[in-house]
């Protein structure tokens, strides 16, 4: 983030990270901002690329030994004043956390924005705090991975007094991760000890509804495979609302933008500082929400209960297939062209976009979008991994709160049903 920050503060023409983001260490590449500090588009991309193309040999290229500048902490110390303006003047900052910066890059930049703006010092998970690029706490350095927060959640249980909340950045610092005490028994029987992710879907509710309680004003954006229920908290507050294309870099040039997520756990909460998901500004909009709560009496997870009453209950789920062999994303995404799926989990499909033809509002893209009677699916393959995705939502009407169990054991099992119907479509 201090980097899509640093190119607008310094009217740099470009940026460039070398990263392996959220992937495992063989998968270390690079990301490449443009001067409006968002991500490149095409044709930017496919340029790059020819120009890479064209060079014969890397001994061919000169090795320069001058030409730069080395920045001092003038651009970190700009980046961390600016953090103080996504919070509210004069709100509560009483929530206690748990933080891992999961082997990455994060720690002492959140470190210092917290201590900025008087949350109690973050209890850190000290086996991932460092840089390490071979991250070996974990299979994949991603807090979505099975396990990847099991630390996490063993600090949280032995931190006193207990936090309110379990804060992760994933390794270079864009995405955010929240988990909660959900009130549960834990496996070790002590009562209320269960801590659980939140859902990119629900961190994203949370915060934009949070905006919207301080009087936000502008577009609030969302890729196409996030959750319907972003439209609808905008809608109620008379915001313009947009989908784009899956990752910030379609999400940030949402015209008038003043937030955007995406489910996989990115959120841009200060689009005119940082024009890319934001993993350390996320983390103090959403530490000042549960500190706000707190003063109430209540939690992170009574205001998604509230949210389910006043919107319906938007229940999100994903089926993520990783494969050695690309061919078999290729032939899963032509088996469901060939042969396309009628109804999912008895539900008949109303509508079926193939987004490579693009839509009114969309560029083409490789997926597939049905529309159901009260849920949605779309199916792409990754553009990061190697992976097949398959992202589903069910929305479930609930009257009061006294309806909410029900209607998450009903969500549940359509979800389950849809995921077992879906990938026997797509032959994975």
């Amino acid at each position: 983030p201090v980097l899509a920050f640093a190119i607008r503060h310094l009217g740099a023409v470009a940026g460039v990270e070398v990263t392996a983001s959220h992937n495992p260490p063989r998968d270390n590449g690079y990301k490449v901002y443009l001067g409006d500090g968002s991500q490149i588009v095409p044709p930017a991309d496919t340029d790059i690329a020819a120009e890479i193309a064209a060079v014969p040999s890397l001994t061919t290229v000169r090795r320069p030994t001058e030409g730069w500048d080395t920045l001092d902490d003038s651009v970190l110390d700009a980046y961390l004043a600016r953090t103080d303006a996504v919070l509210a003047k004069d709100s509560p900052r009483t929530a206690r956390t748990v933080y891992t910066a999961m082997h990455g890059v994060g720690k002492d930049v959140l470190l210092a924005a917290f201590a900025r703006a008087g949350f109690p010092e973050p209890a850190l998970v000290t086996e991932q705090a460092e840089p390490d690029p071979d991250f070996p706490t974990v299979a994949f350095p991603n807090p979505e991975e099975p396990g990847a927060m099991d630390l996490a959640f063993a600090k949280a249980r032995a931190t006193t007094p207990a936090p309110d909340l379990i804060i992760a950045n994933d390794p270079d610092a864009d995405r955010c991760a929240v988990a909660v005490k959900d009130g549960q028994d834990g496996q070790d029987g002590q009562d209320g000890d269960d801590w659980r992710m939140l859902r990119g879907d629900e961190v994203g509710a949370l915060l934009a509804a949070h905006l919207v309680r301080r009087g936000a004003t502008g577009t609030f954006a969302e890729s196409i495979v996030s959750s319907s229920l972003l439209g609808r908290i905008a809608e109620k507050a008379g915001l313009p609302h947009v989908e784009t294309l899956t990752g910030f870099k379609w999400i940030a040039r949402a015209e008038g933008l003043r937030y955007g997520y995406e489910e996989a756990l990115g959120y841009c909460v200060d689009p005119d500082g940082v024009r890319d998901k934001d993993g350390i500004t996320a983390a103090l909009l959403i530490t000042e929400l549960a500190s706000q709560l707190k003063e109430e009496g209540r939690t992170l997870l009574d205001l998604l209960d509230d949210l389910a009453v006043e919107h319906g209950l938007h229940a999100t789920d994903q089926l993520s297939v990783r494969v050695e062999d690309l061919s078999l994303i290729t032939a899963a995404m032509r088996r469901l062209r060939e042969q396309p799926p009628t109804q999912l989990a008895g539900l008949p499909i109303t509508r079926t976009d193939d987004l490579t033809q693009g839509t009114d509002t969309l560029p083409p893209t490789d997926g597939l979008r049905y529309t159901l009677d009260g849920a949605r699916v779309i199916v792409r393959p990754s553009g990061t991994e190697p992976k097949l995705k398959c992202y589903l939502e069910v929305v479930v009407p609930v009257a009061a709160h006294a309806d909410l169990p029900g209607a998450r054991a009903q969500a549940t099992v359509l979800l389950e049903s849809i995921k077992r119907d879906l990938s026997t479509a797509a032959g994975i």
